[in-house]
């Protein structure tokens, strides 16, 4: 059975072919800094490697320039649409309406839709992406992978906010969190690895979009993010934390509406609005030629980082292993030392020479005398949406 994964990010599309189960990658690629002139696409198969640059406005043209590669008679994957039996979607929010893998009918894409103020970076990019792979693969099943359904474990007292009763009980406003799929894949990755199933364990999700989850006994327990993907850790465009009455304060002093905020604190704000650079590598750049701005938005993101770190090893009481996973947090050497820095007192001892090394392969970063496990595990979240999907139609 051969199953294409769509997992649409704010700014960027990953894309797997998998044969499956046997978990065979036929092709994969990934289309990055879409809405922007110098977009990038990459597509891989065993025979063929494509890189191009050019203008990518959005998710659906990115799409359609995928499908028209996947079907290419020379250097694509399949002769036909049809080939494609199941196509796998990533959607970020599920809110309550969704808690597992849905098939996809009018009914969850209505759903979907009416869940876009919740994650209007993500939900309207992932629904686009449904669409148009209906269009595209007509006979294929068409599934939904919610990212917020491994933080369902998450208890009460924790995804509850200190607002009055019946904003939860009526409204279903409460902390869902996200890049669920992510933080269940390279946990269980880290649970086999340190052979620990008993254990507490903090992954670091580090990409254009940010969260750290809590882990214990492998189910998470907290996590960044809350009712929408904005809040937390600082991100590529988006604020993470802030005082709430910023917003208030924008709307009464200066007049601005709340679409304005809306969009100031979701596509304006983050690294791109402390240096005016959104991706990582280009503000690492301009720091290492001595950008101050550059240089102290870094230092703010390993901060903000690090609060999480210690308020996370005082709820799980201890602490066997942290995870980086991610663009970020598999590539960025540097962002691993600026993390990991003045934090011997949670037992946390990084190895510089090991942080330095690239592997693709899970790999341990931290000293030999190091109570804490320091791992970079690349994420597979492509590959954890197909095992969903099959086992969705197997049940």
């Amino acid at each position: 059975m051969e199953v294409l994964v769509l997992n649409s990010g704010s700014s960027s599309l990953k894309f797997q072919l998998f044969s499956m189960p046997e978990a065979t990658i036929l092709c994969s690629g990934l289309i990055e800094r879409i809405g922007f002139e110098d977009a990038e696409f990459k597509f891989k198969t065993d025979k063929n490697s494509i890189e191009f640059v050019e203008a990518i406005p959005n998710h659906k043209v990115g799409l359609e320039i995928l499908s028209k590669q996947l079907l290419n008679p020379e250097t694509g994957i399949i002769k036909s649409a049809d080939d494609i039996e199941i196509v796998g979607h990533r959607v970020v929010h599920g809110g309550k309406q969704f808690s597992a893998t849905t098939e996809i009918t009018s009914e969850a894409k209505d759903k979907i839709k009416a869940l876009t103020s919740l994650a209007p970076l993500h939900n309207p990019a992932n629904l686009e992406g449904i669409e148009v792979a209906e269009s595209i693969f007509p006979n294929a099943k068409q599934v939904a992978v919610f990212d917020t359904a491994f933080h369902q474990t998450i208890p009460e007292y924790a995804y509850k906010y200190a607002i009055p009763n019946e904003f939860l009980e009526e409204h279903n406003i409460r902390m869902y969190g996200f890049h669920g799929t992510s933080h269940k894949f390279v946990s269980e990755k880290a649970i086999e690895f340190l052979d620990k199933p008993s254990s507490k364990i903090i992954t670091l999700h580090l990409g254009n979009g940010c969260s750290m989850t809590a882990i214990k006994d492998g189910k998470s327990i907290d996590h960044s993010l809350g009712f929408s993907p904005v809040n937390g850790l600082i991100m590529g465009t988006r604020s993470g934390d802030i005082d709430q009455s910023i917003i208030f304060h924008l709307a009464k002093r200066f007049n601005y509406r709340l679409d304005e905020i809306n969009t100031l604190l979701q596509k304006k704000s983050g690294m791109l609005g402390l240096t005016g650079f959104s991706d990582l590598r280009d503000i690492q750049t301009e720091a290492d030629k001595g950008n101050k701005k550059c240089r102290l938005a870094l230092e703010m993101n390993a901060y903000r980082i690090k609060k999480y770190i210690g308020s996370y090893a005082a709820i799980l009481n201890g602490l066997d292993a942290i995870v980086f996973t991610a663009g970020i947090g598999e590539n960025s050497s540097f962002m691993r030392e600026l993390v990991c820095k003045d934090l011997q007192f949670l037992g946390i001892e990084l190895d510089k020479t090991k942080n330095d090394l690239r592997s693709n392969n899970i790999r341990a970063i931290n000293t030999e005398t190091s109570p804490v496990k320091i791992l970079v595990i690349p994420t597979n979240e492509e590959l954890e949406i197909a095992k969903q999907s099959i086992a969705l139609f197997e049940n």
